[in-house]
């Protein structure tokens, strides 16, 4: 993927980068402004989540996701108008994930519509 950083793509990594913050996956109110209402996610735990399983276990604590985790090689492409993709991999406690993530603007901003998280160790890469 060609990295093309407009300005819908960096909306979309700037929300991304929060969506990992502390503060916000323990606030239902952050991720449910962030979260678009049809979101879909296949965990890197291969577990299938909505935007309402997604959203109890994060205030849980059960950390379905990265926290606190490391990023590296954030790319984005602007699909169309009102979509953005974003690819990236983190690192957490030593569990490594390839993640793509599909940002739908929406008239309460940039939401996160899906995201894929998919487990790989660093001799596969």
């Amino acid at each position: 993927m060609t990295d093309v950083r407009t300005t819908a793509v960096e909306s979309a990594i700037e929300r991304e980068l929060r969506l990992l913050q502390p503060e916000v996956r323990s606030s239902p109110e952050l991720l449910a402004e962030l979260l678009h209402p049809q979101f879909r996610e296949f965990g890197a735990s291969g577990r299938d989540w909505d935007r309402t399983s997604i959203i109890e276990a994060l205030i849980a604590g059960e950390e379905p996701g990265p926290r606190p985790a490391v990023v590296s090689r954030m790319e984005g492409v602007q699909l169309a108008p009102d979509v953005v993709h974003l690819t990236f991999d983190t690192e957490n406690n030593g569990s490594r994930a390839h993640r793509s993530s599909l940002w739908r603007r929406t008239d309460d901003g940039w939401q996160m519509y899906f995201h894929q998280g998919t487990p790989f160790s660093p001799e596969g890469e």
